[in-house]
């Protein structure tokens, strides 16, 4: 009777909110056995050649050597060697949201379970991931993001599934992004911002808004400045400097611009309208 012989470090920053997570499996000979997990993964061979028994079969992995585990899926082999492995995690949301952006149902995202596969571009980005953590990750969340990005980009693309034109945001997506556009109004509202809270890549929420809504986001959001600007005129209680503030203008000046261009009017004849009762 072998004992299992797992030992998983976790990489010492931070799990990315993308869904991407580098970690390193040592092991010594024994039985090895990796647990089911809400992410895929991705089992990398990264040290020296490694004999192994699975079933009847007998295995020799080498560097570069890729298992891909779908969520949900366990595994136990045996193996003759000490060995170390990268196991690359890839949340669900991850693989929804490269499958949106290839057009895909992301309801349809999933991954097959493999076995000894050599991939050179699955290779490249692994080596580059973890060149990463081992630097202490340097290069800030958004290369580990586009990392994880491309290589679920990459393995959704292995797959033959048809593609489709995409859709506009679902209801979620567009009540999820609304709400998060009209409580934060007054602060600097980014494209790359607000494409997380859709999970997706601001290319696409470019064009996946303007189809939901008919109007593109950025000019949504001045719509929805322009329009809180109004009510706290109307309501009369602030300055316009502090009004343009509150809605989230850079300044007074361009409070009058976008409102010109909105409403066809200028702030200082708004504010001299009478409040609605």
């Amino acid at each position: 009777m072998h004992a299992i012989g797992t030992q998983e470090q976790a990489a010492s920053a931070p799990r990315p909110r993308l869904g991407m997570r580098v970690d390193v499996l040592t092991t010594q000979p024994g039985v090895i056995a990796l647990e089911a997990s809400d992410d895929h993964r991705l089992r990398v061979l990264a040290g020296s050649p490694v004999r192994g028994i699975c079933g009847v079969q007998r295995l020799l992995y080498t560097r570069g050597d890729i298992d891909i585990l779908p969520a949900g899926f366990a595994d136990v082999w045996e193996e003759e060697d000490a060995n170390t492995s990268l196991i690359l995690r890839l949340s669900p949301s991850l693989l929804r949201r490269a499958a949106m952006d290839m057009g895909r149902d992301p309801d349809k995202a999933g991954l097959d379970l493999r076995h000894q596969l050599r991939d050179p571009q699955i290779q490249h980005i692994a080596w580059a991931l973890d060149a990463e953590r081992t630097a202490g990750y340097p290069s800030g969340l958004l290369y580990t993001e586009s990392l994880g990005l491309a290589l679920a980009v990459h393995l959704l693309g292995r797959s033959p599934a048809p593609t489709r034109p995409p859709r506009g945001l679902s209801k979620l997506q567009l009540r999820r992004l609304t709400s998060y556009i009209e409580e934060h109004l007054d602060q600097n509202l980014s494209l790359e911002r607000l494409a997380g809270v859709a999970e997706v890549s601001a290319s696409h929420l470019k064009t996946l808004f303007k189809r939901s809504t008919g109007v593109p986001v950025h000019e949504y959001v001045v719509q929805r400045r322009v329009e809180r600007a109004k009510a706290l005129l109307l309501r009369g209680d602030l300055p316009a400097s502090q009004v343009a503030i509150e809605a989230g203008f850079a300044h007074q000046s361009h409070m009058a611009r976008c409102m010109r261009r909105v409403l066809g009017v200028t702030p200082t004849a708004l504010a001299r309208r009478p409040a609605a009762r």
